[in-house]
């Protein structure tokens, strides 16, 4: 047998739930005898590597209580922005609708920093101890995190009482280029609305045991207190940073007058967005995935963001990689623009497919073009192709001397599923068909390389 020859196993998938009965999946090994030679060079320049798309992050507060949040990266990119995230009175960083609109933002290129304030969820601190003046502080602590960890924040978004929040934190924290808010009140005092039936225990006893939401909270005067002494419209005024507010016009908790009353207070830029059938507290998920839309592309009018460096070329693909990256590369394929890189443990940032899996997604694309042509021709029942395709160095078949380096050489394992109403001399005949697609028979080929300088 050759090293080339093909090891084919074909297996009926037997799934009750498969809505196509008549699928077969055939196993092809496709060795190359291969002159080629490679190795992976490891780089010593240092940069910094987003190692997953959400992590938890711990930092402390202005007395040295540990808070905790969830930093969530864009994939396959850098950020390039970062946005800091109020969740509402007495929620946590976890509620839904934040989530919601975190993947919003990310999946447009910002990282999104949530955090539990102090003493909620999984943040250090007694919940009785704290103050609307204590949630501004720890937002500035976070500001502070991210500016030393990563890139310091520009963008500043809060609901509910979060939103008035960065309103006041963003007039202490220079990095901040804008500011969105969801539902929020226009002064903090309006959360005594929600304690109301509790206020004269709270001034009477200093104290009292609040349910918001189904969960008891400890209330002290100096909350209530600190609510007072807080002013926003005046703040808004002064701040001088685009604005962004939304809010649903059927808000049961913060009234729609709240926001008009944000607006009127603040400085141009500034834009109102109606989330029209809303609640408070975002519930449905359209309407926090559409709120995450919008604050995205609006904030990136005011945000500073990194220029794509086009690359263009005579020749049908280009890659290009500056020397203070690793391995991530920018390319132009055809008419289309992507990235190439390499697996994190090979020191690269995955932002895109290593070269081997660009040759096995050409080989992959290949022979189901090349089937699905022949089987149409044919007029066969084919309802779908799928090619699996994975590269390694292997033994070649019936090696006789094994131990030898050279006996290694370069292997696609390429299965195939088939979807359809064909029978067993079909099925062997695209098998056929599979192994003569132009990638696969470039691939066999004696090939060669010419490379030159361009001035």
């Amino acid at each position: 047998m050759k090293a080339y020859d093909l090891n084919l196993r074909i297996s009926k998938l037997l799934n009750p739930i498969d809505l196509f009965p008549n699928s077969k999946q055939i196993d092809l090994i496709l060795t190359i005898p291969s002159k080629r030679k490679f190795s992976i060079f490891h780089s010593t320049i240092t940069v910094l590597i987003y190692t997953m798309n959400l992590q938890k992050v711990i930092f402390r507060n202005k007395t040295g209580q540990e808070l905790v949040g969830r930093l969530e990266l864009p994939a396959d990119q850098r950020p390039h922005n970062f946005a800091l995230f109020a969740h509402c009175f007495t929620c946590n960083k976890n509620l839904l609708a934040i989530k919601n609109i975190s993947k919003s933002l990310t999946s447009n290129g910002f990282g999104v920093l949530r955090f539990d304030f102090t003493g909620l969820g999984e943040s250090e601190g007694d919940f009785a101890e704290t103050n609307f003046s204590g949630n501004v502080e720890d937002l500035i602590a976070a500001a502070d995190y991210l500016h030393s960890s990563h890139k310091a924040p520009t963008l500043l978004i809060g609901h509910s009482l979060g939103g008035a929040a960065v309103l006041l934190a963003a007039s202490e924290i220079t990095s901040v280029k804008a500011v969105a808010t969801i539902g929020a009140p226009s002064n903090p005092v309006h959360v005594k609305h929600l304690l109301k039936s509790n206020i004269e225990e709270i001034n009477l006893k200093g104290k009292a045991q609040v349910n918001i939401g189904g969960r008891d909270f400890t209330i002290k005067k100096q909350f209530l207190d600190d609510l007072e002494n807080r002013t926003l419209p005046q703040t808004v005024k002064e701040l001088r940073k685009p604005i962004l507010i939304l809010h649903s016009p059927q808000d049961q908790t913060v009234a729609i007058k709240n926001a008009e009353e944000i607006y009127i207070a603040a400085h141009h830029p500034k834009s109102f967005i109606s989330l029209d059938g809303a609640d408070h507290l975002l519930s449905d998920k359209k309407d926090s995935s559409y709120a995450g839309k919008v604050i995205s592309g609006w904030a990136q009018r005011y945000l500073e963001l990194p220029q794509d460096k086009k690359i263009s070329s005579k020749h049908q693909v280009v890659a290009s990689l500056d020397a203070n990256e690793a391995f991530t590369t920018p390319m132009k394929v055809g008419n289309h623009y992507m990235l190439a890189d390499e697996p994190e443990e090979f020191g690269g940032n995955d932002f895109g497919p290593s070269p081997y899996e660009f040759v096995s997604a050409g080989l992959s694309a290949c022979t189901a073009m090349t089937i699905q042509m022949y089987v149409k021709r044919k007029a066969w029942d084919l309802q779908n192709v799928e090619v699996h395709t994975s590269y390694s160095k292997s033994h070649a078949e019936d090696c006789q001397d094994c131990e030898s380096p050279g006996a290694m050489i370069d292997t696609f394992h390429r299965e195939l599923k088939l979807t359809g109403n064909i029978d067993e001399r079909q099925t062997q005949r695209i098998l056929e068909i599979a192994n003569k697609c132009p990638v696969h028979k470039t691939l066999y080929s004696e090939t060669q390389v010419i490379t030159k300088l361009i001035s």
